[in-house]
């Protein structure tokens, strides 16, 4: 009796937000000046170190700002996935691009704490503001867009092309940036190489 009497205020209240967040970024997607057109993220193109290579395939030495090297999703063990979206985003098949019962939980969680120590961004909102918004001030118009652009995204682009452009871009320190930099930096192995406890160590990252 006491779960029933408490389901319908919260639905109720869920709802409520989920209606005022749709209205708040239709209203800040219209009064925005310039924003960047959204097929640019489409056209991934991001920095590629220089590498060099013995006569033997050797590598002798690596330049650039970032070092990274890109992979496709289909040669990413499904362990090494699964260890991603637990930490990052375990809804990410579910939600739209984003996740109003993680943005409700954190906000509960948040509230109790007495400040911000928990976070719902998804993986395709992390996307977006890696490589869409970035050079846009964050202020309070920020979360909006992100979230804005993020269920455009996700009506552009496949979910499983969302987690490939996330794990090349996705930053793991030691100015590793993608999945198979990490890999190679931390374990000199490739992404299918990984056990299972080193996978799961880079998801913690």
């Amino acid at each position: 009796m006491f779960s029933r009497w408490w389901s319908l205020p919260l639905m109720l209240l869920l709802s409520a937000a989920v209606a005022g967040a749709l209205i708040l970024v239709f209203a800040v997607v219209l009064i925005y000046p310039q924003l960047p057109d959204l097929d640019l993220i489409e056209r991934y193109n991001p920095r590629i170190p220089l590498r060099i290579y013995s006569a033997e395939g050797m590598l002798i030495g690596e330049y650039g700002e970032e070092r990274r090297a890109l992979i496709k999703i289909d040669a990413v063990p499904k362990s090494m996935k699964q260890a991603i979206l637990a930490a990052e985003d375990e809804r990410f098949y579910q939600h739209g691009g984003i996740d109003y019962l993680g943005v409700l939980r954190a906000a509960l969680s948040n509230f109790v704490s007495g400040g911000a120590r928990q976070g719902a961004s998804t993986i395709t909102q992390q996307v977006v503001k890696n490589e869409f918004l970035a050079g846009i001030p964050r202020d309070g118009r920020y979360k909006l867009l992100q979230a804005h652009y993020a269920v455009m995204l996700e009506k552009k682009m496949s979910k499983e092309a969302i987690l490939e452009r996330y794990l090349n871009t996705v930053f793991f320190g030691n100015n590793a940036y993608g999945l198979a930099a990490a890999a190679e930096v931390y374990f000199g192995k490739k992404p299918s190489q990984l056990t299972l406890i080193e996978g799961a160590f880079l998801a913690g990252l």
